[in-house]
């Protein structure tokens, strides 16, 4: 049985669905206790954990041969909560640990990047077999703006038009992590999971163009006032920022070797999608 956290939530139930497709038995951690159809549909087990109150994680994780360690992006207390979870994951006899963590963890002038560092540094004393996943900004944040991009014919990007992200698909991504849960030989691994081609705003707004079959451009919308205190804000204001100047971008080749083919494309997942049509 697996052990996947943040089931609730799009990368979660995506590891769930992938592993549920091998014929996994999965125990999914949610942290409110509300109907999971999506999970309890793919036959998991649904139980609620909070991830920063370790105490309870020994009956979470009793039976595990596999635990999917994810946060909820932009959370405060990642980086010391892996570390006591980790640790509970070997006082349970948990044969393969698997942590969920970012591309380039070692950008610490992005907060949430230095915390998910911090939890990689600390598997190296867990004391378990372990494997690390580092994906990057997925494909799957840009569908709740196409419906304003038919309407207004104009992309809107937070992190300039000059530099490139390797956008990736989360199903890819899930399915990455199915394969480090269940696939000998990889203890002690850390994997990129990115897409297959570097992207600038105006070459997504191109791809989303060609799929609407009309003309977008992108647009540069730089992020105004003082920097947020709120942790979660600052996070995501660091990182526009650092996108901006530097972009996000990773080799394929790593996601390549793990699925066994080629990562989807950009114009390939938007080609999937019900997209409205065009204003």
């Amino acid at each position: 049985m697996i052990v996947v956290t943040a089931a609730g939530g799009r990368t979660g139930a995506a590891v769930v669905r992938a592993l549920s497709a091998r014929g996994e038995e999965v125990r999914a951690v949610v942290s409110r206790r509300t109907p999971r159809p999506e999970l309890t549909d793919l036959g998991a087990e649904v139980v609620v954990g909070e991830l920063t109150q370790p105490l309870p994680w020994a009956g979470l994780l009793d039976g595990a041969s596999a635990f999917h360690l994810l946060w909820p992006q932009f959370h405060p207390e990642e980086a010391e909560g892996s570390a006591a979870l980790f640790a509970e994951a070997r006082r349970a006899g948990v044969e393969r640990v698997v942590y969920h963590s970012v591309l380039r963890p070692q950008t610490r002038v992005l907060p949430h990047h230095a915390a998910k560092d911090r939890a990689e540094e600390s598997l190296e004393s867990a004391g378990v077999p372990w494997r690390v996943l580092q994906p990057g900004a997925s494909m799957q944040d840009l569908d709740a703006e196409l419906t304003e991009v038919a309407r207004t014919g104009v992309l809107r990007s937070l992190w300039g038009l000059r530099t490139a992200q390797s956008l990736v698909d989360v199903d890819d991504v899930a399915e990455a992590a199915a394969v480090l849960l269940t696939e000998d030989g990889l203890d002690g691994g850390t994997f990129e999971a990115v897409g297959p081609e570097p992207l600038t705003a105006p070459r997504i707004a191109e791809l989303v163009g060609e799929r609407l079959g009309r003309e977008v451009v992108a647009d540069d919308v730089i992020p105004a006032g003082e920097q947020p205190r709120a942790y979660a804000a600052r996070c995501r204001r660091a990182l526009l920022d650092h996108a901006r100047a530097h972009g996000f971008v990773g080799s394929p080749r790593v996601l390549t070797a793990l699925l066994g083919r080629p990562p989807r494309t950009l114009a390939e997942h938007l080609a999937a999608l019900p997209l409205p049509a065009a204003g």
